[in-house]
């Protein structure tokens, strides 16, 4: 009960000090004010250091001692007056700080895994828009600062975080003065602006989501978040489509992080299928468990349609359900906007939602045990359907085979939603 107190205390400080920084940043606009956001994340090179300033050059870096000059990623361009850099860390690294500022940096073993997904806020068109300027509407800003008092030792962030495609409506006070398109003003209120306490927690795996294709907030993805080399002449002004995975060592846990962001969901895309599927097939020459963490889920519910489920991707069902090796325990995802986790009758890997980060809610998400979706009938798991919050994933420090966890849901008070626990591709949610 005593720690029950304390944290709706810290969630009360938390929400003054938010509506305090979103008071400040109404006030300030207009004002000549410097950007400067500084975070870790992983990517097919390994670690890398990243910074986007609005600076006439990339800063300097203090790697273990020696200097070193960040190396410019992207130079400013239209829309985009800021430039991205990023620097290469070496595995054995034990301090990097940026302008004197201590980054996050990997534990050997990461046993505490944060998961957040579809966190900006939506724009688009008159019947669809979120209220950016009110904090238990769009309280992304929130979560985030409360997540990163979790002190994770990984954040995944599993998707979307571009939404404001088209202007405010006229005369909606709910997202007056918002910005909108694929432009560093959005990418900066969706997401650096209200994640910056959670940047500098804990390294980051970056997922793509379909609002980070090519078409809508791509640019953006592509310049500042991407894992991928940038390369203006590439592209849509750099914006490529999916590439090939890449791994992340946890320790005795290895994470195959995929882009399925453009994946078709009501049709099989065979040429799509043709692409993913030798995907999903190299996790059999991993040794030890594998997690996949990409965007759209496989076989997953959101609504009832006529008594039918829906929520399930045809496309990678076809590419990954002959080829998930057994050692594919669990896949990370987002895209429905609801806290969730699910166990098969098959022999399949545990799917796990977290896209409650910030976006408008999924409100109609059945109980998932017993749906039959796309083939599949799901035999245990929870939804948590109208709840803004975010996700964690923790460790069983007994077990060395990286197989126990203990995955709790949250909303955005930092309060349990529920609680799984995960054990290999078993599934028990008390």
């Amino acid at each position: 009960m005593k720690q029950k107190h304390q944290r709706i205390g810290k969630f009360m400080r938390l929400a003054q000090l938010a509506t305090l920084a979103l008071t400040l940043s109404f006030a300030s606009v207009g004002a000549q004010a410097r950007d400067l956001y500084r975070w870790v994340q992983y990517g097919p090179s390994g670690l890398e250091a990243r910074v986007v300033t609005d600076d006439p050059a990339c800063p300097t870096a203090n790697v273990d001692g020696q200097e070193t000059r960040m190396v410019e990623r992207s130079a400013p361009g239209k829309d985009y007056p800021v430039r991205g850099c990023a620097l290469t860390l070496p595995k054995s690294v034990k301090l990097v700080t940026i302008e004197g500022v201590p980054m996050p940096l990997p534990k050997p073993r990461a046993d505490r895994i944060l998961i957040m997904g579809d966190t900006g806020c939506r724009l688009k068109g008159v019947d669809r828009a979120q209220a950016c300027n009110d904090i238990s509407e769009w309280p992304f800003r929130l979560g985030a600062a409360m997540s990163a008092d979790f002190k994770p030792d990984l954040v995944v962030h599993v998707g979307d975080m571009h939404y404001r495609e088209t202007p405010c409506p006229q005369n909606n006070l709910g997202c007056a003065g918002s910005p909108y398109g694929d432009t560093w003003q959005v990418w900066k209120e969706d997401f650096f602006d209200p994640a910056e306490a959670l940047l500098n927690a804990a390294p980051w795996v970056m997922v793509r989501g379909n609002h980070e294709e090519c078409g809508r907030g791509g640019i953006g993805w592509a310049r500042t978040l991407d894992p991928y080399v940038y390369d203006i002449k590439s592209g849509r002004d750099g914006c490529l489509g999916p590439q090939q995975p890449y791994r992340v060592d946890l320790g005795g846990l290895t994470m195959v992080v995929m882009d399925v962001s453009t994946a078709d969901e009501q049709r099989l895309n065979e040429q799509q299928a043709a692409f993913f599927h030798p995907q999903f097939e190299s996790a059999k020459n991993i040794q030890g468990p594998v997690w996949f963490a990409f965007h759209r889920p496989i076989w997953a519910v959101e609504y009832i349609v006529n008594g039918v489920p829906g929520g399930d991707n045809k496309t990678l069902a076809a590419a990954a359900k002959s080829v998930l090796s057994p050692n594919v325990q669990a896949i990370l995802s987002g895209h429905h906007h609801v806290f969730e986790v699910v166990k098969y009758e098959n022999d399949l890997p545990l799917q796990v939602i977290s896209g409650h980060g910030g976006n408008e809610l999924s409100m109609d998400v059945p109980d998932p045990v017993g749906q039959l979706v796309n083939g599949e009938k799901i035999v245990a798991g929870l939804a948590r359907p109208g709840i803004f919050g975010f996700a964690m994933i923790e460790r069983d420090a007994s077990d060395l085979s990286a197989t126990t966890w203990r995955l709790t849901g949250y909303d955005r008070r930092g309060q349990s939603i529920g609680t799984c626990k995960l054990a290999g591709r078993n599934l028990t949610c008390p």
